[in-house]
């Protein structure tokens, strides 16, 4: 989520410009009737405007030091009433005494424009202050998002990198195994493999990522245990066109791979099969990870491995609140079937191919 800027009130100098020269032309248009009779009444109008600009922009510095002492819009109000009112009353004498004499002072017409100018004068102040009040309530909410967004991302990251001591533990014991059974020639295939998968995966990586992406590099990881298990894991995926430039978490696959491959098929003498399907349902992603392991839920998801199904599901949370699911299940044909549903993110329009 990103704040539009366009929801930001321009800055004080451009709304100063434009409202003033609003006004200008809103005067003219209303005396263009004495205008057409009396030239001269331009000229008043225009000294007019002219004044009341400048005693807003002596009013300027007073609203600004106003806002730092008294914030509240009531007492904000009252001592910009009260120089309003000065301001305005000095206003309408020059203005008096610019076109008829300190001699001639029409008192009516001083009264009723001592009465009127602070009124414009409080009018501009009322709408300084919602401005600058608008403005620092989007800069707060700004300042909040951001520093949510870092704190979002921070942990994600966390979340990342938890995975990859603990696939490289696992790997590495898995060589030390292959090399006790006298599997040489595996045992270095497998190390070229894990030092690529790493390479990989320790990149600085986005949080999300295209599901092309992510099924390269979890079909790195698949190379790596078909390397130590062989025929007895079979691969099998259904990835639709259609959901390659889809945006899902990085890293989301793999654990789940892992675990379908270390519960479903290595713990098993005759070995098995795992599949992965992708496809679209109702506008949204769907995810399906599946192991022919044994029957019922066993410890998939549970203690050492359990560490990526709990930091999957903390980092979907995260990253789509309640808008997505998240479920294992154990049919009664056994194994085990993750289902992920997420909403759809697109990467763009450029071409996309499953490596």
């Amino acid at each position: 989520m990103v704040f539009p800027k366009s929801l930001r009130l321009a800055s004080y100098w451009q709304l100063q410009t434009v409202a003033w020269a609003g006004f200008y032309v809103w005067t003219l248009l209303g005396n263009l009737p004495e205008i057409v009779r009396r030239p001269a009444a331009f000229r008043e109008a225009t000294v007019l405007v002219g004044l009341l600009f400048l005693g807003s922009c002596i009013l300027h510095p007073v609203c600004r030091w106003l806002l730092r002492h008294y914030p509240s819009w009531i007492a904000f109000e009252l001592r910009a009433l009260v120089v309003s009112v000065a301001i305005g009353a000095t206003i309408a004498f020059v203005y008096e005494v610019t076109f008829t004499g300190i001699h001639s002072l029409n008192t009516v017409e001083l009264a009723l424009f001592s009465a009127h100018f602070p009124f414009l004068l409080i009018s501009w102040s009322s709408l300084y202050f919602s401005i600058k009040q608008w403005n620092k309530s989007w800069s707060e909410r700004e300042r909040l998002f951001r520093a949510e967004s870092e704190l979002r991302e921070a942990r994600l990251q966390a979340l990342r990198y938890q995975l990859n001591p603990h696939f490289l533990f696992n790997s590495l014991n898995a060589v030390s195994t292959l090399v006790l059974d006298g599997e040489a020639s595996a045992a270095t295939k497998m190390l070229s493999q894990i030092g690529d998968f790493l390479r990989t995966s320790l990149n600085d990586q986005a949080v999300e990522a295209p599901l092309s992406e992510e099924m390269a590099f979890t079909e790195q990881y698949i190379a790596i245990e078909k390397t130590r298990l062989g025929d007895r894991l079979q691969v099998e995926l259904t990835i639709s066109p259609e959901t390659l430039d889809a945006m899902v978490p990085g890293m989301l696959l793999q654990p789940l791979v892992e675990n379908a491959v270390r519960h479903g098929v290595a713990s098993i003498a005759e070995g098995g099969k795992i599949a992965i399907e992708s496809g679209l349902h109702e506008g949204r992603l769907r995810i399906i990870v599946r192991n022919s392991g044994r029957q019922g839920p066993g410890k998939q998801g549970e203690g050492e491995n359990g560490i990526g199904t709990r930091n999957i599901s903390e980092r979907l949370q995260t990253l789509y609140g309640n808008d997505h699911q998240f479920r294992l299940e154990w049919p009664e044909s056994g194994g085990c079937v993750v289902n992920v549903e997420l909403p759809i993110r697109r990467l763009g329009p450029q071409e996309v191919s499953l490596c």
